[in-house]
């Protein structure tokens, strides 16, 4: 299933919460080669898990995790306004319409249809935030993989060559792309939507004003 779980909150899911960064060191620092930190636990965590982002994750049947992605508004610190200003000609995305998505990971086991949940989860927090995009930073594999599932993104810069290459781009989510991301997930519209009022609990979020978007949803 879908879980979407604020930092502050973690802790609540101690098994959750460890795979998941244990997982991230693996994807990261072992099997992509960053420059990561990972601490004695063998945890991989920056600054920006500190921020208390929103995390969406797939939570296996046993507890724990098998894929994620970090999400923070832009009108607070972002990794692609602190760092990747050299993809985007010195250009800051800001705004309270557009999130930061990072730190997408999958279980060294993860089957394919992870992938496509998690895309699914983005569009439910895009849909209830009341959020017009999402803003990140890719590599050429994972713009295959979007490619595929039907939500390419708008490449706003690019950065090196081959594999080294990045890219920093802003993500819709088009309702006409939702049953094909429905169909590879193997996830039905009312589950989706089910998870996300499960999440927030009292039945689900409440659009905020457009000058409230920026922290925690607004609870019925």
């Amino acid at each position: 299933m879908l879980r979407y779980v604020y930092a502050d909150d973690l802790h609540k899911f101690p098994k959750l919460c460890d795979t998941m960064f244990r997982h991230r060191a693996e994807q990261f620092r072992t099997r992509l080669g960053w420059d990561v930190q990972v601490d004695e636990n063998g945890w991989e965590r920056d600054a920006y898990d500190d921020k208390n982002p929103l995390y969406v994750i797939w939570e296996r049947a046993d507890g724990s995790h098998g894929g994620s992605m970090r999400f923070l508004p832009t009108t607070g610190d972002t990794m692609v306004n602190d760092h990747f200003l050299h993809c985007t000609d010195g250009t800051r995305i800001e705004s309270p319409l557009i999130w930061e998505c990072t730190r997408f990971c999958l279980a060294p086991d993860a089957d394919r249809r992870v992938t496509a949940a998690l895309v699914l989860g983005a569009g439910e927090v895009m849909q209830n935030f009341c959020l017009m995009q999402f803003v990140g930073v890719f590599d050429p594999r994972m713009e295959r993989i979007y490619s595929l599932l039907g939500v390419c993104p708008e490449v706003i810069g690019r950065n090196g060559e081959g594999a080294d290459e990045i890219g920093v781009g802003l993500w819709s989510f088009d309702e006409s792309a939702r049953p094909r991301v429905q169909g590879r997930a193997k996830v039905t519209q009312d589950q989706s939507r089910q998870w996300f009022k499960m999440s927030f609990q009292r039945g689900g979020p409440v659009a905020a004003p457009v000058a409230e978007q920026t922290g925690r949803l607004a609870l019925a």
